[in-house]
C-alpha cells in the first residue's frame, strides 16, 4: 500500500513539468489528494489539492494560474501540471491521501498516506 510520486526533474524557469502520483494496493476514489512541497530550510506547504471525485480543487496563491491538479480514478493516479515554473518553485514535492470523500483538507495533519517525494529543480 503506497503512493509513488514521479515526474520531477530539472527545468529552466518558464518551463513545465507534470508530476504524477500513483497509488498501489488501494484505490484512490474515496481519497482527497494533496500536493505539498518543501524547500531546504523552509516549512512544508500545501500547493494544491483535489477532492475524491475531482469536483473541488485547491491552489495556494503562489501557484494559482500556473499549476493544475487533476486525477484519474480509473488509473488511481493524480497529476500536477506545473507551468511557468519559477526558481522559487524548486522543492521536493510530495503527494498525500486523506480518506475523505467530500472535502480537500489544507492541513497536512489530515493526510495519512504520503508518497516518497520527487525533486523539482528550476534553474534561473
Amino acid at each position: 500500500v503506497q503512493l509513488q510520486a514521479s515526474g520531477g526533474g530539472l527545468v529552466q524557469a518558464g518551463g513545465s513539468l507534470r508530476l504524477s502520483c500513483a497509488a498501489s494496493g488501494f484505490s484512490l476514489d474515496a481519497y482527497a489528494m494533496g500536493w505539498f512541497r518543501q524547500a531546504p530550510g523552509k516549512a512544508r506547504e500545501m500547493v494544491s489539492g483535489i477532492s475524491a471525485r475531482g469536483g473541488t480543487t485547491y491552489y495556494a496563491d503562489s501557484v494559482k494560474g500556473r499549476f493544475t491538479v487533476s486525477r484519474d480514478n480509473v488509473k488511481d493516479t493524480v497529476y500536477l501540471q506545473m507551468n511557468s515554473l519559477k526558481p522559487e518553485d524548486a522543492a521536493i514535492y510530495y503527494c498525500a491521501a486523506d480518506l475523505n470523500p467530500f472535502t480537500v483538507p489544507t492541513d497536512a495533519r489530515e493526510y495519512d498516506r504520503w508518497g516518497q517525494g520527487t525533486l523539482v529543480t528550476v534553474s534561473s
